[in-house]
């Protein structure tokens, strides 16, 4: 009987192949999954990475300079005049006339005023007809006197008697002494009815008028007059206690006003209070301005600048990088190992947007600018990839 090739042909896989065949696709899917998990594993440790170093805060630092140069102190002051006289009554009246009103110039004895007194009048009057009296009666007593020291000799009269005239005599001397104190006080007194200015000036006040009443004294109202000698100036500036000893007796300072933008005046210290207010801790000075030209007004404002020798011992930091809490005034650095270190500072002098430290910090260290709220000692940081510039004064 012969082969048949056909029927061979249509004969299946063997199950040897198919065997190869589904270890082959176990092994694929095995591969797929091995692949996908480590894969994914790199996936999660990656993020956790990412995660992790997100966490981190990455801050800005800057370093604490010193730029060597002088600096400026700037504070208010107070001008008032270099001679200022308030002018009081010395006796009680009605104001009789005015001659001059305020912005006057004035020259010493100058006429100002004068009083009308008509009860000092009549004192006077009365002291001078007493002096006369006393003096007729001195007369009277000497003539007296000199009669009974005639008859003395020739023993008309007694000794004793002599000795009465006598002491009647001296003490009607005394008397006419006393009437004539008594004129001489009044005479004084009624040259106080003419005010007149106290030296070279210029009146700056008039607080009275014709026909009102004048008391004596300076308790019982404001001064009739004020008499201000203004061609020179004393100026008035309190400094804080750690500046006083920068600022010598003969340094000079630049002052401004407000009604001269622009303009400067030279100021020259003139002397110190050489104690320190407990209430403001400052120091007072008193500084001497010329003002010949007038332009400079008592009692105004001034900002007064001292040029001050530059301090080596302090460094200037962004004011944004103090942190001001509960454990007190402190700064952020950063360490070799980036990580944060807090310093407490002590400020020597707040220039606005820079403040000078007189303690805490050194020149090589890493301050940190605008720290995070919450920032801890030992807290890791990334620092930004830029240029570390110094604190510059403003």
């Amino acid at each position: 009987m012969s082969s048949n090739p056909v029927g061979s042909a249509n004969k299946g896989p063997s199950h040897r192949t198919l065997k190869i065949v589904g270890i082959g696709a176990v092994i694929v899917l095995l591969t797929i999954v091995v692949i996908g998990v480590t894969a994914r594993a790199s996936t999660d440790k990656h993020l956790n990475e990412w995660t992790k170093e997100q966490a981190i805060t990455t801050v800005s630092v800057i370093s604490p300079s010193n730029t060597g140069e002088s600096r400026n102190l700037d504070l208010p002051g107070r001008f008032e005049a270099f001679a200022n006289a308030p002018i009081y009554a010395r006796v009680s009246g009605y104001l009789k006339s005015w001659n001059v009103d305020i912005g006057t110039p004035v020259k010493a004895g100058q006429l100002l005023g004068e009083i009308e007194t008509p009860d000092l009048d009549q004192q006077l009057l009365q002291a001078k007809a007493d002096l006369a009296s006393y003096q007729a009666n001195v007369d009277l007593a000497a003539i007296t006197s000199k009669r009974i020291e005639s008859l003395l000799d020739s023993n008309s009269v007694s000794r004793q008697e002599f000795d009465d005239k006598a002491g009647d005599l001296a003490t009607k001397k005394a008397l006419l002494q006393s009437a004539q104190a008594n004129l001489d006080r009044i005479q004084a007194t009624k040259a106080f009815t003419r005010i007149v200015a106290p030296f070279d000036g210029i009146v700056t006040a008039r607080t009275t008028d014709i026909g009102a009443l004048i008391n004596v004294g300076s308790s019982s109202g404001p001064a009739l007059f004020v008499v201000s000698d203004t061609k020179k100036l004393r100026l008035y500036v309190s400094v804080p206690q750690s500046y006083a000893a920068s600022i010598k007796t003969g340094s000079t300072a630049s002052i401004s006003v407000p009604e001269y933008p622009g303009k400067s005046f030279k100021a020259i210290v003139a002397s110190s209070s050489k104690a320190v207010d407990a209430s403001s801790g400052t120091t007072l000075m008193q500084l001497a301005v010329d003002n010949a030209a007038g332009e400079l007004l008592p009692g105004g404002y001034a900002k007064v600048t001292f040029d001050l020798p530059s301090n080596q011992a302090t460094l200037n930091i962004p004011s944004s990088a103090l942190i001001l809490d509960k454990s007190g005034l402190r700064v952020a650095t950063v360490d070799a190992d980036n990580k944060v270190a807090l310093k407490s500072v002590e400020i020597s002098r707040d220039l606005g947007k820079v403040i000078e430290l007189s303690s805490g910090v050194n020149a090589d260290d890493r301050v940190i600018d605008n720290p995070p709220d919450g920032i801890v000692d030992g807290e890791e940081v990334h620092i930004k990839k830029e240029d570390v510039s110094p604190a510059k004064a403003g």
